[in-house]
């Protein structure tokens, strides 16, 4: 067991906006829990001033660690690396948008401590603060998931959760270029419970998942963990050589009767039919290749260009902050 009880892993990408809000919710939170802690705070390449005011506020709050990632790397792989930087027995993941309340990290470290078990979900029980628009996108994708991945993959739990030190370990050896920890934690099978909590709307700045993000999120998740669209893929050939099947026969017995008759639309429609079905399969095929290269190319998911725990790093910094 390490000397901290608690990391909290939160990764930032332009909050500059946020940052005091969510700062000054959470300090209060882990210092009325009376156990050792640290702040991992992972900087995701951000543009504007976020990695600055973090460095202002590490002055007056010792237990804030800064890692700064050398560019935009994506939240799951920011998350990547604030797991693999933290040093506590339970490891806590939460974004600093608020929509998350830090308050609830007390109540979920008290159930993995009486109930003894590895993690513990938080879930919203009340998402009325989203727009229409996100609600429906994501039921669309956890319904998609549950049935491709399996059904223990909750339709409220997205990526704020407590995880043991165990659970940890085992997440950062996993040889997954991309890994959507919001599906691999409950595919484990660890011991889990949960903690409702009321979904609230984000303290300040823009949404760090648009419609773009969120169809690569759902791109990565079947991906990951699913051989259903080549299946898919499969279902659709057969489909076509059956209706090809059905063509022709129509075909010979229309050749049979004499009623041939000069006519493009069947030749047009079977050639659009079969045209699209080999796209399909085809862009199908190409993702699972791409990603089986990528592996091969075993390129790191992130590069980290400071971690403060690294004092000599931070001495520099804080050197060039005054030049």
């Amino acid at each position: 067991m390490s000397s901290l009880t608690l990391s909290v892993v939160t990764p930032m990408y332009n909050e500059r906006e946020a940052v005091d809000h969510f700062v000054a919710r959470l300090r209060p939170v882990l210092d009325g829990l009376g156990v050792t802690y640290e702040v991992v705070a992972v900087d995701d390449g951000s543009a504007d001033a976020t990695v600055a005011r973090l460095l202002q506020l590490r002055a007056d709050w010792p237990q804030l660690r800064i890692v700064s990632l050398r560019r935009n790397a994506g939240h799951q792989a920011a998350l990547a690396a604030g797991l693999r930087s933290a040093h506590g027995d339970y490891v806590v993941s939460i974004d600093a948008d608020l929509q998350d309340p830090p308050e609830t990290i007390g109540e979920m470290l008290a159930v993995a401590r009486e109930q003894g078990v590895e993690v513990v979900y938080g879930v919203r029980n009340d998402r009325s603060t989203d727009t229409v628009f996100k609600r429906r996108t994501a039921g669309v994708y956890y319904w998609t998931m549950r049935r491709l991945v399996g059904p223990w993959v909750s339709d409220q739990a997205g990526d704020f959760r407590l995880m043991s030190r165990t659970v940890v370990d085992v997440l950062n050896g996993l040889p997954e270029q991309r890994p959507v920890y919001r599906l691999v934690v409950p595919s484990l099978g660890f011991s889990s419970a949960e903690v409702t909590y009321v979904r609230a709307e984000r303290v300040a700045g823009e949404t760090k998942y648009p419609l773009s993000k969120m169809i690569k999120l759902t791109l990565d998740s079947v991906t990951s963990f699913s051989a259903t669209p080549l299946r898919i893929a499969t279902w659709l050939g057969l489909l076509s050589f059956l209706l090809c099947l059905a063509l022709i026969v129509s075909g010979l017995v229309a050749w049979g009767l004499g009623a041939v008759v000069p006519g493009w639309t069947s030749l047009y429609i079977a050639v659009l039919l079969l045209g699209g079905v080999q796209l399909i399969c085809l862009g199908l095929l190409g993702e699972y290749i791409g990603r089986i290269y990528a592996a091969l190319q075993n390129r790191p998911q992130y590069l980290i260009a400071m971690d403060t725990a690294d004092e000599e790093t931070t001495e520099a910094v804080e050197l060039a902050g005054r030049r």
